[in-house]
């Protein structure tokens, strides 16, 4: 035992984060010291233990911990496990973090087909699989498929498709490569989390995302190079009156609506985040039948 509390430990380095400008250092260090002793840091009995003497081999682990954290690491790889949309989904090295912001994308596609049965749904670029999962647990699909091209990432997909006892199927290649094209199913929902950040935005990015892999983040040099392709390429996979679905960066919601729009989808629409920002762009691809329906009646 050292002779300090796990309260002590934990104000030594919380103040050690607080000097690093390290946002939510309080709530990030209780995770840290939560994962370390294996507690949930909500419940109970972490304050309980906060109380009590320090274990030498929990003490290392959570200093290793912590000294990750303050070389920029991300938290969510520091933990190996992050929360999204209700459901707990593994991470690390190799994978892009999921984010609250693209709970949007679910949100979407839960009030627009909440009420449509044996749904079809492909998520493109799919990473963890966070988006596809949750919607897979949160609409009526018959089939969910999810593609992704990093082996790296692929790991950590396989993983949260068993731990969320998942019927997700899985492709694994680049979504551009025509053999993949053909293995996707025709389906009422295409989403994608692709990556848009800009050439100069990646020079800037924070020191927490760069531990990120590019491949997930790098859009172009304007950011849009993935919505001009994966729109072009797969809108024929869309079924009559299915959507597309896309999270977005800031500000470049005309320009993707813009790319929607000459592609023929119709009710092109933008939604905002939780705190306003406009994060999703989603157009419908309607029935030719409608369609002349529409252009007869003006």
């Amino acid at each position: 035992m050292v002779s300090c509390t796990y309260k002590e430990l934990k104000n030594l380095w919380l103040e050690k984060l607080e000097d690093s400008n390290i946002e939510s250092a309080e709530f990030e260090i209780n995770e840290m010291l939560g994962k370390a002793l294996g507690i949930d840091c909500r419940k109970p009995v972490y304050l309980e233990k906060l109380k009590s003497g320090v274990n030498i081999e929990v003490k290392k682990i959570f200093e290793k911990l912590c000294e990750r954290r303050l070389n920029g690491e991300p938290l969510q790889y520091i933990l190996g496990e992050w929360e999204f949309y209700g459901l707990p989904f593994k991470v690390g090295e190799g994978v892009l973090i999921p984010r609250q912001d693209t709970e949007t994308l679910v949100d979407i596609a839960v009030k627009k087909l909440g009420k449509e049965e044996n749904l079809i749904v492909t998520d493109l670029c799919s990473g963890s699989g966070c988006i596809g999962i949750s919607l897979e647990k949160n609409l009526s699909c018959e089939k969910v498929v999810c593609v992704e091209k990093s082996d790296k990432a692929l790991k950590y997909l396989k993983q949260n498709v068993q731990i969320n006892q998942s019927k997700a199927e899985i492709i694994n290649g680049d979504i551009f490569d025509s053999n993949v094209l053909s293995t996707v199913p025709i389906s009422d929902l295409i989403v994608c989390n692709p990556p848009y950040i800009t050439a100069d935005e990646m020079k800037k990015l924070q020191r927490e995302v760069t531990f990120e892999p590019e491949s997930a983040l790098f859009g172009g040099e304007d950011g849009l190079d993935y919505y001009r392709d994966i729109t072009r390429i797969y809108k024929d996979k869309i079924k009559d009156g299915g959507m597309l679905l896309f999270e977005i960066g800031i500000n470049q919601e005309d320009e993707v609506m813009r790319i929607l729009i000459q592609h023929g989808f119709k009710n092109v629409r933008t939604r905002p985040d939780l705190i306003g920002v406009n994060r999703c762009v989603f157009g419908q691809k309607l029935e030719k039948t409608k369609l002349c329906t529409d252009v007869m009646s003006v």
